[in-house]
């Protein structure tokens, strides 16, 4: 990972390759579920695998390797489908990167009573203040979280911010795909 700091926490690595990963892929895609699994445990179980994902060599033994998940179906909320959600006991963690719009916090006094669903998405949509950004949010197993944010306006390897309490509702529905 060119753009990763090797400082960082072996969660906060997968956060910001997912994120590398998303802004090759452009702006306006669809969200983006992945497991993470060991990444020594999978070399060690998996040789095969972990030689075709070029993860053979053995420089690195703390780590998680995102695998991309199936699309996940448009017609589907996203909630909905996370609720539907369980992973094997091989998954680390999950991470999911979803492009939204948001408003800065003092746009909410300007929000229109009574609006909800679809009217108020198309009034955020339309509001000259709003900004596209995309979230990439990873828990773990034991609710170690991380994310990262970057705006599209400032779509940049350097413009991305990373924290535990970004999006906290969107980690506590992908920490729920891990509920027993």
């Amino acid at each position: 990972m060119s753009n990763t700091p090797m400082a960082a926490s072996p969660l906060t690595r997968a956060v910001l390759e997912i994120d590398e990963y998303a802004s090759g892929m452009g702006w306006d895609q669809p969200a983006r579920l992945f497991a993470l699994v060991d990444t020594a445990a999978l070399r060690t179980q998996e040789p095969a695998l972990a030689a075709q994902l070029g993860l053979e060599s053995e420089g690195e033994s703390s780590g998680f390797t995102p695998i991309l998940q199936d699309e996940i179906p448009a017609s589907k909320p996203l909630d909905e489908f996370l609720g539907t959600i369980a992973w094997p006991d091989a998954v680390a963690g999950c991470a999911l990167t979803v492009e939204r719009l948001m408003l800065p916090p003092s746009a909410e006094a300007s929000v229109p009573e009574g609006l909800t669903g679809k009217k108020l998405t198309q009034w955020v949509a339309q509001h000259p203040d709003r900004q596209e950004v995309r979230m990439t949010v990873a828990v773990l197993r034991d609710g170690t979280r991380d994310s990262a944010l970057r705006l599209r306006e400032k779509d940049s390897p350097t413009e991305v911010l990373t924290g535990s309490d970004l999006v906290p509702g969107l980690a506590e529905a992908l920490a729920a795909t891990f509920a027993e």
